[in-house]
């Protein structure tokens, strides 16, 4: 029989294919649950990052096709489990400004989708929050109750899936915690974020690294850690509406991690400022550091990857695919 803390629950999770979805969807059969995973669906049959584990892993999980943007699709899914990790939702910064329908389609449609579904079929659901939310904070460490402040789209949107969480918890008592994790990195992510482009760059292009404003400072997860709070949350007895916010608690600048990678990976960088990754002025978050103390109370957890061993297992999973990766392209 297996054992561990969701042994004998079935676990869903939406966004499965993505990067720390998959993540948790290792962690989840780590901890002994049955695992339902819901991929967005395409005429390849992909399954995304979930390709990256191995028989007999992910021959254990029940891989299902849809699109949380159908209501329909979403109650199907839902229905006969016990916990649904919401972690589907469109993400690109960049890519809101141009596609910011979408966005709402996805983050905030999409979102009150799982809630009608875990309503209706008595589910508990965790839902996946963002850092993004704050803004630049009016003060640090930022701590989940400073106010929510929509400087992108796609922070809107995530606002706006927030709040239909807390509207359903109050409303109909919904069983709906608020997970919100900070800068998660680590293998399996899009070259369109910092950490991986930046690896990536510093390992095939002789230290040139092509990057956006130096000066934001950002509190950085390692992908393990953010999906182990994952599983602990969907373990833990967590009252309606409740936030739990992730996060090691530590924040550096972008130049700081420039300097932090080029140490780990034994390369000089030499930084050319690419007018195409600045966001615009005012849409710049400047800070984002967090206080997970109420991970620590509520689930036992804290970040345990410092971030030097982060960046060489980041960069330890790029190796293999410098040779397919165009460092020159802009990942939106």
């Amino acid at each position: 029989m297996t054992s561990g803390p969701l042994a004998g629950r079935t676990v869903a999770v939406t966004g499965a294919d993505g990067f720390i979805g998959s993540h948790v969807v290792q962690q989840c059969l780590g901890a002994g649950a049955e695992v339902r995973a819901l991929c967005m669906y395409n005429s390849q049959s992909s399954v995304g990052c979930l390709e990256d584990l191995q028989a007999p892993e992910l021959d254990a999980v029940d891989t299902r096709f849809g699109d949380i943007r159908d209501p329909d699709s979403v109650t199907r899914f839902v229905d006969g489990t016990d916990v649904v990790l919401h972690l589907a939702a469109l993400i690109a910064i960049p890519y809101s400004y141009e596609a910011y329908r979408s966005f709402v389609d996805t983050n905030a449609t999409g979102t009150l989708n799982v809630l009608e579904a875990v309503r209706r079929h008595g589910a508990r659901m965790v839902h996946t929050s963002t850092s993004e939310v704050y803004g630049t904070p009016d003060s640090v460490p930022i701590g989940t109750t400073h106010p929510l402040k929509a400087q992108s789209p796609y922070s809107a949107t995530k606002i706006a899936a927030d709040k239909l969480c807390e509207a359903w918890a109050c409303s109909f008592g919904t069983p709906v915690a608020i997970l919100r994790p900070f800068n998660t990195y680590g293998p399996r992510q899009s070259l369109r974020a910092v950490i991986p482009t930046l690896v990536a760059q510093l390992l095939k292009d002789a230290g040139t690294v092509r990057l956006g404003s130096l000066a934001p400072r950002r509190d950085f997860t390692f992908v393990e850690d953010t999906a182990s709070a994952f599983a602990a949350a969907a373990a833990a007895d967590l009252a309606p509406a409740e936030i739990v916010q992730l996060g090691s608690g530590h924040a550096v600048s972008i130049g700081e991690l420039v300097e932090t990678a080029g140490r780990v990976l034994g390369v000089t960088p030499r930084v050319v400022e690419d007018d195409e990754r600045l966001r615009p002025a005012d849409s710049e978050v400047a800070v984002l550091l967090s206080d997970p103390t109420s991970a620590r109370e509520r689930l036992g957890w804290s970040a345990t990857v410092l971030l030097e061993e982060g960046l060489w297992r980041t960069a330890e999973w790029i190796r293999p695919l410098l040779d397919r990766i165009d460092t020159e392209r802009y990942h939106r």
